[in-house]
């Protein structure tokens, strides 16, 4: 039976969805700018083998609002654990989940084990990307840069109630093209909608998205793969979505320096997923399920 409860993690509540069963528990974490509902596949395809517990990280679907800084993030998983009476879960996330993920593996060496799906903050110096004209590196990031601040300044904007339903007919269109379900996606874009005043907006806010940003900027994760005991996996894209195109070669770079950082840190495993991007979640659910499930029964 799939329950969804709201439990106390102290300045925040949290939104759970349990997934049920008594097999090994698993925690699951989306993305910046989604929620638990966004996993849903993904949590679907790993029930037979989990106990799947996904939850809406603060400031997104129906989670409190509250400063976002990784220690918090870290703290209300803890809570989780404690409030929804799991030990030593293993963690898997996506995008800034797999940050989370990667960050629990860090601070927890008994968890049985930690996936990191293509989860790694955006790129900031041409030092990340090898390969690539030093020149030309500037001016991508320069240019990278701007689209994340025009992106930002669109972050808890006000949807008027005559655009709410153009908005979920593109949302719809964008499912299909994607070939996911179409249910749990518009599931997933209503379940960051939030009404004040009787002014709806989007979630995450802007606010929060701001700290989100500087979060990911300060963060390095090739000393957090070195200090890490215990077993992890990270899954790296290997090919780019349309918007990140007229990018194409500053993400292929990135995703090289990515390879050569876990490399370096000679802990986790890390597999280049064939033709996967960063929406793999979505475009390779049983994929991914099956080489989770496969990892964690190996360790």
């Amino acid at each position: 039976m799939i329950n969804d409860r709201l439990i106390d993690a102290g300045d925040v509540p949290l939104a759970v969805r349990d997934f049920g069963g008594d097999q090994p528990p698993l925690l699951l974490l989306h993305g910046a700018g989604g929620n638990l509902a966004t996993m849903t596949t993904l949590a679907r395809a790993l029930r037979p083998n989990h106990r799947v517990i996904t939850v809406d990280l603060r400031g997104h679907g129906r989670s409190g609002e509250g400063t976002w800084t990784w220690d918090t993030a870290l703290g209300d998983l803890a809570a989780v654990c404690v409030q929804m009476e799991i030990e030593r879960p293993a963690v898997v996330g996506h995008s800034l989940g797999g940050m989370l993920a990667a960050l629990w593996g860090q601070r927890h060496p008994e968890a049985p084990g930690v996936v990191n799906l293509d989860g790694a903050p955006p790129p900031s110096s041409p030092a990340q990307l090898p390969g690539l004209d030093p020149d030309k590196a500037v001016a991508e990031l320069a240019r990278l840069e701007a689209v994340y601040d025009q992106s930002s300044a669109q972050a808890g904007r006000i949807i008027e109630a005559d655009q709410l339903a153009s908005l979920v007919e593109e949302q719809r269109s964008a499912a299909r093209d994607m070939g996911a379900n179409e249910k749990v996606w518009i599931e997933g874009f209503r379940r960051n909608l939030t009404t004040d005043n009787g002014e709806t907006s989007l979630r995450p806010s802007a606010a929060l998205t701001a700290q989100m940003r500087t979060g990911m900027k300060e963060l390095d994760l090739g000393p957090v793969y070195a200090s890490t005991t215990c077993p992890e996996l990270v899954v790296i894209a290997t090919r780019n979505r349309p918007e990140q195109e007229p990018f194409g070669e500053l993400y292929d770079a990135y995703r090289r320096f990515v390879v050569e950082q876990v490399r370096a840190a000679g802990h986790p495993r890390f597999i280049q997923l064939a033709d996967a991007s960063h929406a793999m979640v979505i475009e390779q659910p049983a994929v991914l399920a099956g080489l989770i499930t496969d990892f964690l029964r190996s360790e």
